[in-house]
């Protein structure tokens, strides 16, 4: 398997489908439930922002014309503040790799991948939610765990 970095590229609107199948193994879905209310959502929201590098940031790792692993970086503006001096935050989220082309390095390319991105239009910090499968991860690349409790509130 190839684990150069040259097979990571930024995805293009074609690539809907593929990070579709991708972000359904995230959530433990079968690929092929392709009638979830979610996908045609997710579909709509990645066509509005796949070509604005401004916001958002998907590389993927291709092999032969297949996405083998994904990342989602998307800014997030908020009211400035002590612990984020700009109010622009990048939220990492959606790293997933097909199991057959884990261990290759691909989650820490598109890692680095979203933190260069971040850097480069003036971020703050980078935010992310880990397994515990991914934290080694996040822990080289200089990620910290917080002690802010998360919660949230679902409609």
């Amino acid at each position: 398997m190839n684990s150069s970095p040259r097979s990571l590229r930024i995805a293009t609107a074609r690539d809907g489908p593929q990070l579709l199948r991708l972000w359904a193994l995230l959530f433990d879905e079968a690929a092929t439930a392709a009638d979830e209310p979610w996908r045609s959502h997710a579909q709509e929201w990645f066509a509005r922002h796949v070509g604005d590098s401004s916001t958002a940031r998907f590389p993927v790792v291709d092999i032969g014309g297949e996405i083998v692993a994904t990342a989602i970086g998307t800014l997030e503006l908020g009211v400035p503040n002590p612990m984020c001096v700009h109010g622009r935050t990048v939220r990492l989220a959606n790293v997933i790799t097909l199991p057959e082309h884990r261990g290759c390095g691909y989650g820490t390319f598109l890692v680095r991948d979203v933190i260069e991105w971040a850097r480069s239009i003036d971020a703050d910090r980078v935010d992310l939610s880990s397994t515990e499968v991914g934290q080694g991860l996040y822990d080289k690349e200089g990620f910290v765990l917080t002690s802010a409790p998360r919660m949230k509130l679902v409609f």
